[in-house]
């Protein structure tokens, strides 16, 4: 990558509309229309608990992929959680996480997305951790060859949110197909502690490697800068590192709605210098 002065497409992720999707407000099959009709976005990014029973139904991917291409949207990515650890120790329970991630390979390039993200998990010392991801990943990217489609890791808690840790990961697996997709915002290393990783250093770290942006946005002031995260700072460290993609919305916050946060975002990137398509 070379530095870019980019100004990044931006995309929402499914995600900042969970509490809706949930509470049965929005159907996931109007989710690119409401993008594109509230927002002016031109790219989504979806996740599988959403349609987890519909990952091999080819007519609702059809349906799903109709509705983005009806609306001018371009389905860029799934996120998937809850399909078992590519960390696994188990030999049984890998093979059973793998063939998991196959079928969303396989459903995301059904949507036409370029990539799904994955989740870097497993137990025991660093070490450990990053051999028993190694096999895993190992594993997994023949398939996204096959399907040429790229796999992602988010920084999504443990040592995935150390962003030295997971560089080495993708590092120590060397395939062009597999990178990173760094969250602003989950950078916490222990739970149930708050201990968390400098998420600007990790943000350096990772994006020499991404294929994808999240802007995570839970809370904002008066001058609608979000309060944990400074944007700008955020993006300048993308910028430099000639990253060239898609700037994923995430809101998670809850002292806006989420229509209302998903705007409150969008309208710090634009000050940012991203823009709609």
């Amino acid at each position: 990558m070379t530095e870019t002065n980019a100004a990044y497409p931006i995309s929402l992720a499914q995600w900042s509309l969970h509490r809706t999707i949930r509470g049965g407000d929005l159907d996931p099959l109007d989710f690119a229309r409401m993008t594109r009709e509230e927002w002016d976005l031109g790219g989504v990014e979806y996740v599988n608990t959403f349609f987890k029973d519909k990952v091999s139904d080819q007519a609702y991917l059809a349906r799903l992929a109709q509705r983005a291409d009806d609306h001018g949207v371009e389905s860029l990515l799934i996120m998937i959680d809850n399909e078992g650890h590519m960390g696994a120790e188990d030999q049984g329970e890998l093979k059973t996480t793998i063939e998991n991630h196959r079928r969303w390979l396989e459903a995301a390039k059904r949507l036409g997305c370029h990539s799904i993200r994955v989740n870097a998990q497993s137990e025991g010392t660093p070490d450990q951790q990053r051999d028993r991801c190694l096999r895993g990943f190992h594993l997994l990217m023949p398939h996204a060859d096959e399907l040429e489609m790229n796999v992602t890791i988010e920084n999504h808690g443990g040592l995935s949110s150390n962003g030295a840790w997971l560089a080495s990961l993708i590092e120590g697996v060397g395939h062009p197909r597999l990178g990173t997709l760094p969250d602003f915002g989950n950078f916490i290393l222990d739970w149930d502690t708050r201990e968390t990783y400098d998420r600007y250093r990790g943000m350096a770290e990772l994006v020499p490697h991404a294929m994808a942006l999240s802007a995570k946005s839970n809370d904002f002031n008066d001058d609608g800068e979000e309060v944990h995260t400074d944007f700008t700072r955020m993006l300048s460290i993308a910028r430099e590192a000639g990253y060239d993609g898609w700037v994923g919305i995430e809101y998670e916050g809850e002292q806006l709605s989420e229509r209302d946060g998903i705007t409150a975002t969008r309208e710090l990137l634009l000050r940012n210098g991203c823009r709609t398509t």
